[in-house]
């Protein structure tokens, strides 16, 4: 199902549940501002080459909005789109005063070289720079960025409105970047396990893991598994997936991807086909990478009892009740992976002060979900979309949105 199709249809069934009048919700739905940029950069060569960019800024009723900007050949605007809007429940779950926004660019990051992502970088800011800012839209890394991509936005956006430096988070310490923030989405992650487990009187050394995805959200919820006990089976990244009934050895394995090596010729784990890891019988598994990788096709023969959304919409609607109905239970996206949101108030915090504040935002989070959900009678997800959106919706209200 496309990404904004299935959004949509986790948004109408909270506002339903929560009895939203038909145009606010519809009010809610719309985005505030979409942005498509064409930008045009000279390559190495001297050759000239066109990409298309896109910034959707969603909702700003309870703050600046804020979110992601992804390099990737997939980047459109619907799953844009779809992106923003689950930023705007994500920030509202995580109770932090900022709304949701998304931008990407359609490339494919490994076929530019870095002198190529750098022009790049600085002309989508170019196009952009008078729609963002730390009162309107703040940028983050996402696939296919990283802390010097967000360098090199906060210096061609300092050009044109002096120093910035809070215009983007997950920016490089040296530029004011927050000790923490590259572990961030990873360890809340583990953070939202710790808490979905001990409902159920569990703990992560009780627990198998499979991870599909080791790049940054996947390779530090591994470590953080890994160093609490947990048992990581298998992995998984674009280069192939390995198994290890005993457990991989992650410290080892991170070790040596650093230092160039692949995941497929790492000594510590047998090789298997990527397509089984998502099927492959473990405890709990965390979907780490791409969206909708859970869908009816493969939904009915996972074997996992826990299924944690690391990525964002991993999980298909129809794959959400497939899963339901065998009793499968899921953390949901804008729950799981909302750690790295809550990381960009601007206090200099030393890294256990700031891991300290992210494991406080994620418990309160998610007892705010389980009473959502007492509330309501529903599911994780419909408890946190509830959640998202009533607060949202209350804020949207108070400002007076028919004005």
């Amino acid at each position: 199902m496309n990404a904004l199709t299935a959004t949509n249809r986790n948004f109408r069934h909270a506002a339903r549940i929560l009895g939203l009048d038909t145009k606010l919700e519809n009010s809610l739905l719309i985005p505030f501002r979409e942005i498509k940029v064409e930008c045009t950069i000279p390559k190495d060569d001297g050759t000239l080459v066109s990409y298309v960019g896109f910034r959707i800024q969603h909702d700003n009723a309870r703050g600046p909005m804020k979110g992601g900007i992804r390099y990737h050949p997939e980047v459109d605007p619907d799953e844009v789109n779809a992106l923003a809007q689950l930023m705007t429940w994500k920030t509202a779950v995580a109770d932090i005063p900022y709304g949701g926004a998304k931008g990407g660019i359609g490339c494919n990051p490994m076929d530019l070289t870095v002198s190529e992502l750098e022009r790049l970088t600085r002309v989508f800011t170019q196009k952009i720079h008078d729609l963002i800012g730390t009162q309107r839209d703040v940028p983050a890394p996402d696939m296919g960025t990283n802390a010097q991509t967000m360098a090199w936005i906060l210096d061609e956006y300092s050009k044109f409105h002096g120093h910035s430096p809070a215009v983007v988070t997950g920016k490089p310490i040296d530029l004011g970047g927050s000790l923490g923030r590259e572990a961030a989405t990873g360890l809340g992650v583990v953070y939202g396990t710790e808490a979905l487990l001990a409902e159920y009187g569990k703990s992560v050394s009780d627990m198998t893991f499979v991870i599909q995805g080791f790049g940054n959200v996947g390779s530090w919820a591994a470590k953080n598994i890994f160093d609490r006990g947990g048992k990581v089976i298998a992995v998984s990244d674009i280069t192939g997936a390995i198994k290890n009934s005993n457990g991989i050895d992650i410290r080892a394995l991170m070790k040596h991807k650093e230092g160039g090596g692949t995941l497929k010729d790492f000594q510590g784990g047998d090789a298997m086909d990527p397509n089984d890891l998502l099927v492959h019988q473990c405890d709990v598994l965390i979907p780490c990478a791409l969206g909708g990788v859970l869908n009816k096709d493969n939904a009915g023969d996972v074997k996992a009892k826990y299924i944690i959304e690391a990525a964002n919409h991993p999980t298909d609607p129809e794959a959400d009740e497939i899963l339901s109905k065998k009793g499968v239970v899921i953390l949901p996206d804008i729950y799981a992976n909302a750690g790295g949101v809550t990381n960009i108030q601007g206090f200099m915090w030393d890294e256990d002060q700031v891991n300290r504040e992210l494991n406080k935002y994620m418990t309160k989070a998610f007892g705010d979900i389980k009473a959502m959900c007492k509330t309501h009678n529903c599911s994780l997800r419909m408890g946190a979309f509830t959640l998202g959106v009533n607060r949202v919706a209350r804020a949207t209200l108070l400002r007076g949105w028919e004005a």
